[in-house]
């Protein structure tokens, strides 16, 4: 009986027990001691974003959508390659991009003028001129290394271009530049037009070399930002892009070769269906816990 109101008495004297991040022990506790009020401020799963499956998979669209767009362009390669594409249809191919790429700005853009779109055309002309006189040093670029090795190195440099591309566009600001490109970005980019420049260096002639070269920078340049524009004017007809990209591009394949046709339906389909539905099953797996003892946020409040 004495025993007892003497811890009594003892509890009631005591301090209550605080949480200290960086104070040492408390007089009275134990080094690990917790009560009941330790957890009663934590917060589960405060910022997990709940994803839906049809959300993810037209987000994935974008992915699907530019990996034809360079399957189309390794088809244009391979039919030049084998003489198929003539210079004169290399250069149609060429001015028609062209012409249909300002025809997607000027209707999609925001903030395109007549004097931006005046500079453009300057820019695109000096840069077209600069490209034809390089042409004949494209055209023995690769003379001394065989075919073999250009063919590998080809693909892998397409293979690392895709790896690191970005396809979400953060990097486009409307209408047409460039705003703070990563290194990632940069080296997808260099990789592109180092494996356009391989390819046109076992063409026939310079012309050919010119037209080539004019078509990969075309695509590999400007196609991200047409892309862009067109998501962002309107979400159903890049949709509709997409998928007329996607039948097109397995068409061709198709009737280029079976094998590669079904390796790009694999692809197509592994990036579609099969990562969106992974993505949605591992949510279950996310946990997240919040609370006092995270690290502070610095809120700075300025006026003026």
């Amino acid at each position: 009986m004495g025993m007892r109101a003497i811890n009594r008495s003892s509890s009631v004297n005591r301090p209550k027990w605080r949480k200290i991040a960086y104070g040492g022990m408390q007089p009275g506790f134990e080094d690990n001691h917790t009560d009941e009020s330790f957890l009663e401020d934590m917060i589960m799963n405060a910022n997990v974003v709940r994803r839906d499956l049809l959300k993810v998979m037209l987000d994935s669209v974008s992915i699907s959508q530019y990996l034809c767009i360079v399957a189309l362009v390794v088809l244009v390669w391979t039919y030049t390659l084998r003489s198929i594409l003539t210079e004169d249809s290399l250069l149609l191919l060429d001015v028609t991009l062209l012409g249909l790429g300002f025809f997607i700005l000027l209707v999609t853009a925001e903030m395109l003028s007549f004097e931006l779109l005046l500079s453009y055309l300057l820019k695109i002309s000096f840069f077209i001129t600069g490209l034809y006189l390089l042409s004949p040093i494209y055209h023995t670029l690769t003379r001394s290394i065989s075919s073999d090795s250009i063919w590998a190195l080809t693909a892998v440099l397409i293979i690392l271009h895709l790896f690191l591309h970005n396809y979400s566009g953060s990097t486009v600001k409307a209408p047409g530049t460039l705003e703070n490109p990563t290194l990632t970005s940069n080296i997808s980019l260099n990789a592109s037009i180092v494996a356009s420049l391989l390819i046109a260096s076992r063409l026939p002639s310079r012309l050919h070399v010119f037209a080539i070269v004019l078509f990969s920078l075309q695509v590999f340049l400007f196609a991200p930002l047409v892309t862009y524009c067109i998501r962002k004017y309107s979400f159903r007809l890049h949709l509709i892009l997409s998928f007329s990209l996607t039948c097109s591009t397995l068409f061709f394949v198709y009737n280029l070769h079976r094998l590669l046709f079904v390796l790009l339906f694999v692809i197509l389909a592994f990036v579609n269906v099969i990562c969106p539905y992974w993505l949605i099953r591992i949510q279950e797996y996310k946990f997240e816990i919040n609370g006092p003892w995270d690290e502070a946020k610095l809120c700075f409040n300025i006026t003026e």
